[in-house]
């Protein structure tokens, strides 16, 4: 049977409750029975030492002893018990119970509440410390009279009613703490279905600084992401059906106009319908490298590579649409050797030109500069394009995430691409943006040919100027 954690916790505050009420029954009552057979014993010690003081005065008063004088100390000295008192020689002078009876005696203890007497006691009396007689006294039996047990009883029954009555109240309390304390809890499931269920904006109310909100902190920074990263594909989906549907649609158009005649199978018409083949490889090729990162299965076939011959390689096949942009394309690089994929730093340059030269105006500028920093290589593309909104710069790297205004365009998954290929040679991707005057991507790789990954710095690099470098 399953047991809410709710109701667990709340046994547990009763247990606690009944636990700790019934301990303090039990001490209390240990407590009490102790101290109530010491409050008997010193009100006996004090009516002998009050009965001892009676019959010095008596003995003072009367010059020796007299038992007419000694009458007056007759109740006291039948409160406990009997008393006879003898003299030096041993001789009684006066007995307490002469003149009452043994009946008389007895019926006067049970009156005032002593038990069975036990045996004799034989106590000294002293006058101005001399010592003029003894005091033969025979006292009730150790133990508890009828009336301390039923006062004791009382008292223990009203120690279990107190521990009843708090029983309830820790039950009562306890059901009530466990609620307000599983609260958070309950409103953390409700959520989580909900969540489940489809409705991304349902959040947990944080209701204090302590677990319990850093928890619900937590899990709505989570459904944040979860309802930003639906956004974000969402928004993919209907991107990537725009930029299946124009190649497509293209092609097919060409396709079907070749097949009927209208249109001729010209160099041209042949060419753009490569065009657009190319582009729907490179937008599978961009979907099939996420999803190896998703998988952590990059395949990186590692061999000693000198860079600046692969930039200068992407840089002259991204001539042609760098001049039909009306774009100037400037190489700045050194001679830097890595131990990496070159098809996939290939990638990774690429994707970031292609990049820069789409948000470049005509009349502007693209830079690709290469140096070292360190123990890594440092491969630089700046544009001059209208920059990147300070708002974003901690996001161009999300997956399916586009820019607003003229940076935005394409599918979004460019310049992730490019970082998880980085990152996958043990390298990363930093972006430095001026807005309205443009943006940089600085690429990072260890140089060393173990891949071990040393601290990024970001380089020191020259004043651009148009005519330094090659110009492309």
């Amino acid at each position: 049977m399953r047991r809410s954690y709710a109701a667990r916790l709340a046994a547990a505050f009763t247990g606690v409750g009944i636990a700790a009420a019934a301990l303090t029954a039990i001490l209390v009552n240990v407590s009490f029975g102790t101290r109530f057979t010491s409050y008997l014993e010193d009100q006996q010690r004090a009516r002998q030492e009050q009965l001892l003081a009676g019959l010095a005065d008596s003995y003072r008063r009367s010059g020796g002893w007299d038992p007419t004088d000694l009458r007056s100390l007759q109740s006291l000295a039948l409160m406990d018990g009997t008393l006879r008192l003898v003299d030096l020689e041993g001789d009684t002078v006066w007995d307490a119970s002469t003149g009452v009876g043994a009946e008389m005696a007895a019926m006067h203890r049970e009156m005032m509440g002593s038990g069975p007497l036990g045996s004799e006691q034989r106590l000294p009396v002293r006058v101005d410390g001399r010592v003029v007689g003894t005091a033969i006294v025979r006292l009730p039996k150790a133990g508890l009279l009828p009336q301390d047990v039923s006062f004791r009883s009382s008292v223990n029954r009203l120690l279990l009613f107190g521990g009843i009555l708090a029983g309830l109240v820790a039950l009562v309390l306890g059901i009530a703490l466990a609620r307000r304390a599983t609260a958070p809890a309950r409103d953390l499931t409700r959520t989580a279905r909900a969540l489940a269920a489809g409705e991304r904006s349902e959040r947990v109310v944080v209701q204090g600084p302590d677990e319990f909100g850093d928890m619900a902190r937590a899990f709505n920074s989570m459904a944040d992401t979860i309802e930003e990263e639906d956004r974000l594909r969402r928004a993919f989906a209907a991107d990537v059906a725009h930029e299946l549907r124009t190649p497509l649609a293209i092609l097919r158009t060409q396709i079907e106009g070749i097949q009927d005649g209208v249109v001729e199978p010209t160099s041209p018409a042949v060419a753009s319908l490569l065009e657009e083949t190319l582009r729907l490889s490179r937008l599978v090729e961009d979907l099939e490298t996420l999803a190896s990162a998703d998988a952590a299965g990059f395949s990186l076939v590692r061999q000693p590579v000198d860079l600046r011959p692969l930039l200068e390689e992407v840089a002259r096949e991204l001539t042609g649409p760098s001049e039909a942009a009306g774009v100037a394309l400037r190489l700045d690089l050194t001679d830097v050797r890595v131990t990496a994929d070159p098809t996939r730093i290939r990638q990774i340059v690429t994707n970031l030109l292609s990049n820069a030269l789409k948000f470049t105006p005509p009349g502007g500028e693209v830079a690709l500069t290469l140096r070292t920093a360190g123990h890594r290589a440092a491969i630089r593309v700046s544009d001059t394009g209208p920059g990147i909104p300070a708002d974003e710069l901690d996001r161009v790297f999300d997956r399916f995430f586009r820019g607003r205004g003229v940076r935005a365009g394409g599918s979004g998954i460019g310049l992730t691409v490019a970082r998880e290929l980085a990152r996958a040679h043990g390298g990363e991707i930093e972006v430095a943006s001026d807005p309205g005057r443009g943006a940089s991507f600085t690429v990072s790789l260890p140089i060393a040919s173990s891949g071990e990954r040393a601290p990024f710095t970001t380089p020191s690099y020259p004043p651009a100027s148009v005519g330094a470098g090659r110009r492309r």
